[in-house]
This record gives structure tokens, C-alpha cells and sequence, in this order.
């Protein structure tokens, strides 16, 4: 790829790390006074209104092929537990913590990787990804004392999310990522509303809908419109620059995170968090740069073009 093709890829990815803040804030605000299910439910229906005429102006296809439908449904599913874990996490943790806690999902992915696509991984990322797990545990240790095992919803984002990955990895092939997004928001929410629907009048805190008052309308609109917009960011990133070149970007999410939770809730990671911050993204950094120092000595390898 040329450089001026690079370029716009890495500002569309800082550009998904500046605006995927405003979903997780706009999810802990709404927490306020809807539940968590019904916060779930906004994103993929809102998500996928916006998507629709995005699909149209691109005049895209929307067809998919017959046998990756049931691939679609799991990857909203998966994407369905991903928002759910973390929105109930943000409920109670600072955003910071809870992005950070799922940030081990790159080491998820590698073991995922090798477990059902074979990949090879090299005892130093092994290690790096036990190293990267340690740092989770201080940013959760504290989390745990003060809120118990909702502190563990990020590992459940973590590793749905994992999930999802591989799913789109598997399809990517097939449909357009526009059109991916899509079809996912589509199921999504026809997961999501018939739930809605059952509990409805259950009185369970979490699942139970109700009727959005004042602002809880802005925050619902605002998860489904940055999940669309930062989304479609990273989608259009990739398209530009390499995977390998936009990942340690997406590190600065957490910076972003720590400034949205402090001009929004007030909070602020401790001493301890930093520290497991750091691990965290010290230990994923060090993954990719294996990763594109692997994937160099196998081009390397591959006989000449004649």
C-alpha cells in the first residue's frame, strides 16, 4: 500500500478512538434509568437505521450468500453478549477500567486462533499474553472489592468480542463490511426485540424495558450513533492501511477513555489501574510487534514471483 493510502487509514483509526469513547459514555449515562437489555437493544436498532442508507448511497449489494446467513446471526449474537457485558460494567466502573479489562481481548483472539484456525504461536507471545492477563487481574482486583463480580462483565466482553472477531474473520470474504454491519445491526435487533417483549413486566432491573423519559432518548440515539459512526471509522481504516499498522493505534482508546470518564463522570484511574493499564498494553503491543516480525520471516520464505 502507498503512504497516501496509509495516511487516511491511520486518521480514520484515531478518529474510532476518539469517537468510540462517546458510546460507552453515552451507554453509562443511560444507564441512569434504562436497563441494561434495553440499551442493548437501541444499539442494534438505531445502528441499523443508519446503516440503510449508508448501504443505499454506496450502492451496494445487499445479498448474502446462503451459508454465511447463520454465520451473520452468531456474529450478532456474539456482538449482542459483547454490548450487554460491557454496558452492565460501565453501569457501576469507570469506563476507563472497563475498556481496559477488555483490552486483553487480542491475547483471547491469538489462543482462539491457534485453537480453531491452527495458527502458530511462539512461546514469547504466550508469555507476553500470561503477562497481559496479570495486568487485567490489578485492573480488576480493586474493581472486584468495590463491585463485586460485575467486575468480571469485561472478560465476558472480552472474550464475546474475541469471538465476533473470528466470525468476521471467517466471513470477510463474502460481504461487504458495510453490508456485514448491516445485516448484523438487522439481527441484532431482531434478537434483541422479541427479548424485550418477554420481559417485559418481568421486574427484572436488567431486562425489563421501560419507557425512555427526557435525555435517556439522547443517550439511546447516541449509543446506536456512535456505534455506527466509529464502526464505519475502523471499517474504512482497514480498508486503507494494514491491520498490523492500525493496532497499536487502537491503544489510544484508552486515552480517550480516561478523558471522556473524566470530563463526563469524574472519574480517574488509581495508581494500581495504571500500572495494569500499562501491563495491558505493554504486553499487546509487544504481541503485534511478534505478529508483524512472524509474518515478515514467512514473506520472507515465500518463493519469488517469476
Amino acid at each position: 500500500m502507498t503512504q497516501d493510502r496509509i495516511l487516511p487509514g491511520i486518521l480514520l483509526m484515531l478518529a474510532f478512538c476518539t469517537l468510540a469513547p462517546l458510546l460507552d459514555a453515552a451507554s453509562k449515562l443511560a444507564t441512569a434509568t434504562i436497563p441494561v437489555g434495553q440499551i442493548t437493544a437501541a444499539r442494534f436498532l438505531v445502528q441499523g437505521a443508519l446503516m440503510v442508507p449508508v448501504a443505499l448511497m454506496m450502492g451496494l449489494s445487499w445479498h448474502a450468500p446462503g451459508r454465511v446467513l447463520w454465520l451473520i446471526v452468531l456474529r450478532a449474537l456474539f456482538l449482542i453478549v459483547s454490548t450487554y457485558g460491557f454496558v452492565a460494567a460501565v453501569q457501576v466502573m469507570a469506563i476507563a477500567d472497563a475498556l481496559a479489562i477488555v483490552f486483553v481481548e487480542p491475547f483471547i483472539l491469538l489462543i482462539l486462533g491457534h485453537l480453531i484456525f491452527g495458527d502458530h504461536i511462539g512461546p514469547r507471545r504466550i508469555i507476553a499474553s500470561v503477562i497481559g492477563f496479570v495486568g487485567c487481574l490489578l485492573v480488576i482486583q480493586p474493581s472486584l472489592a468495590a463491585f463485586g463480580l460485575v467486575a468480571l462483565f469485561p472478560l465476558m466482553t472480552a472474550f464475546s468480542f474475541a469471538a465476533y472477531m473470528l466470525v468476521t474473520r471467517a466471513i470477510a470474504g463474502d460481504v461487504h463490511p458495510v453490508i456485514q454491519q448491516l445485516h448484523t445491526s438487522v439481527a441484532g435487533a431482531a434478537m434483541c426485540l422479541p427479548a424485550m417483549i418477554l420481559f417485559n413486566g418481568s421486574g427484572l432491573p436488567t431486562l425489563d424495558p421501560v419507557m425512555p423519559q427526557g435525555w435517556a432518548w439522547l443517550w439511546l440515539f447516541g449509543v446506536g450513533f456512535w456505534a455506527a459512526v466509529s464502526h464505519m471509522c475502523m471499517t474504512f481504516a482497514l480498508k486503507y492501511a494494514p491491520a498490523s499498522t492500525l493496532a497499536p493505534i487502537h491503544y489510544l482508546e484508552i486515552v480517550t477513555a480516561v478523558a471522556v470518564g473524566y470530563a463526563i463522570f469524574g472519574d480517574f484511574p488509581n495508581a494500581l489501574t495504571w500500572v495494569g493499564i500499562a501491563i495491558i498494553v505493554a504486553s499487546g503491543l509487544y504481541v503485534i510487534w511478534r505478529e508483524r516480525i512472524t509474518a515478515g520471516k514467512v514473506t520472507s520464505e515465500l518463493p519469488e514471483a517469476v
